[in-house]
């Protein structure tokens, strides 16, 4: 693959690149730069978990990309997901590894990392505090959404050092390119500068976008806004906003059919953000939505921006579009959920973390 498929690979589900010309130059002077996403472990997997992020990792690595998958357990504990409890949290970890396997991510070709294994070599200890030495109190504060916490919400002064150490990690794991959420992008950015404080290397940001949650999102609003994001992202602390990685057939109809979804609006209608992000590979991929004669027969639209069209001006149903996307839905869903009923120590794992009450 050549240095311009390399950077269509990551375009193709990038929100944005910082910059596209420093990844040009990566791609130009190393053969498989690395890349990471950090993960707190905390509850069993919506889909935008087990198959959007699955999906981004498999693009990259099939660009030569050497992956590192984060698991931030301490991240977890100061965030005191799954009750602050670091035994859970610590399983929660395992289970996700399994996540990715039964999502069909070649763990072969991708490094998992803990949290707790990089921070027990003083180096570690070492870098943040010269990262904390250069990022004032104010810009740490402000940064503290990236916990998914509102700015200037109370926090715990161990929660004021989550910024540092992600910035830290950055540079412990030798990162050329985060590839994380647009919530985790005021971190990656803080990365950005410290590393021309220092003359360090400076890391490539590219920021795949968030996944609606079945609630959607009011279409007047702006989704570049982060606090909008946050508020309307798919979250698995909220079951009425989320489809899991275990959901039955009848389970993602369920949820699909209450999902919003009003006729002829495209804006913030989660069905149209699962077609584009987890659905379709490319968007100038033909789209044929099946439908029963007597209402007219199968619909056809030969690419995304034609559905979109279809549908803004009433000539797709809502519930034809729910029908599909449940019916799509449930195709990648299906054999991860199959393989945590086949597999004893990965079922052992979803039994145990599915037993645990879900906080932030």
């Amino acid at each position: 693959m050549d240095v311009e498929a390399k950077i269509a690979a990551v375009k193709s589900f990038a929100a944005e690149i910082v910059t596209e010309q420093e990844l040009r130059s990566v791609f130009e002077t190393k053969e498989h730069p690395i890349a990471y996403d950090g993960f707190e472990p905390s509850g069993l997997a919506p889909i935008h978990f087990g198959i959007l992020r699955a999906k981004n990792i498999k693009a990259l690595i099939g660009a030569g990309i050497r992956f590192k998958l984060y698991i931030a357990d301490y991240f977890a504990y100061l965030n005191n997901k799954l009750g602050g409890d670091l035994e859970h949290i610590r399983n929660a970890g395992k289970y996700y590894t399994e996540v990715w396997k039964a999502a069909g991510v070649d763990t072969s070709k991708v490094d998992i990392v803990w949290n707790k294994d990089l921070m027990a070599d003083f180096s570690y200890w070492d870098r943040f505090l010269r990262v904390g030495k250069v990022i004032s109190l104010d810009r740490v504060k402000r940064a503290i959404t990236i916990m998914g916490r509102r700015e200037g919400e109370a926090v715990s002064a161990g929660q004021l050092f989550y910024p540092v150490m992600q910035v830290t990690d950055i540079f412990q794991m030798d990162i050329d390119i985060c590839q994380l959420g647009l919530d985790q992008r005021k971190a990656s950015i803080l990365a950005r500068e410290v590393a021309h404080r220092y003359g360090w290397k400076v890391p490539v940001v590219v920021s795949h976008p968030l996944l609606l949650g079945l609630r959607g999102m009011p279409p007047d609003l702006k989704t570049s806004d982060e606090s909008v994001l946050m508020q309307y992202k798919m979250s698995k602390s909220d079951s009425k906003s989320s489809i899991l990685v275990h959901d039955s057939a009848e389970q993602i109809r369920e949820k699909i059919d209450s999902a919003y979804c009003p006729a002829k609006v495209t804006e913030g209608n989660p069905m149209f953000d699962y077609i584009d992000k987890i659905i379709l590979e490319k968007r100038d991929a033909p789209i044929v939505i099946e439908r029963q004669q007597k209402f007219g027969g199968n619909i056809e639209a030969s690419n995304y921006d034609e559905l979109l069209a279809l549908y803004a001006n009433g000539k797709l149903h809502p519930a034809d579009l729910k029908a599909f996307v449940a019916s799509e839905l449930e195709k990648r869903i299906k054999p991860i959920r199959e393989h945590f009923e086949r597999n004893r120590e990965a079922k052992l794992l979803y039994e145990e973390v599915k037993s645990y009450a879900v906080t932030r």
